[in-house]
């Protein structure tokens, strides 16, 4: 990371990248000022796995009721948001939340022959079930300040 120090006034486009605990820190700027600031995304292969269980999981439920299926994804998406939702990684927290909701409506239509899920039909289960993206975590200035009792 010392080289992203160095490299942010040189000119170079690639800036570097490494991946601990999850996600990619990535060398940037901030939207306003252009100080140097470490971005954090989710890592894309973890993000990959995660949807690849959950597809495999849907399956072994296929013949669930929509209710219990929709608590069981709900306490999976809250669970990734819980530890992924920190400032800067929304996009990410919104794409999972679309994807385990497509594969959801995936497996609902393949369970019979007579399809009559859509998207308009299917959007207020899930919005009922899965828990909207949203932040929770400060950003690390704030989370760390010392609190003083006064």
């Amino acid at each position: 990371m010392e080289s992203c120090l160095r490299n942010t006034g040189s000119g170079e486009d690639k800036s570097e990248t490494l991946d601990f605990l999850g996600f990619t820190h990535i060398c940037g700027k901030t939207w306003k000022g252009n100080w140097f600031t470490i971005r954090r995304q989710t890592v894309k292969k973890r993000i990959r796995a995660k949807l690849q269980a959950v597809k495999q999981e849907l399956r072994k439920r296929w013949h669930k009721r929509v209710a219990e299926n929709g608590e069981w994804l709900r306490s999976v998406v809250q669970g990734y948001f819980n530890y992924h939702a920190i400032p800067g990684n929304f996009v990410a927290l919104r794409i999972f939340q679309r994807e385990v909701a497509r594969m959801w409506l995936a497996a609902l239509r393949r369970r019979g022959q007579r399809d009559r899920h859509s998207w308009e039909r299917f959007r207020p289960i899930v919005e009922r079930y899965l828990p909207a993206p949203q932040i929770l975590h400060p950003l690390p200035g704030v989370r760390f300040d010392a609190m003083h009792p006064r």
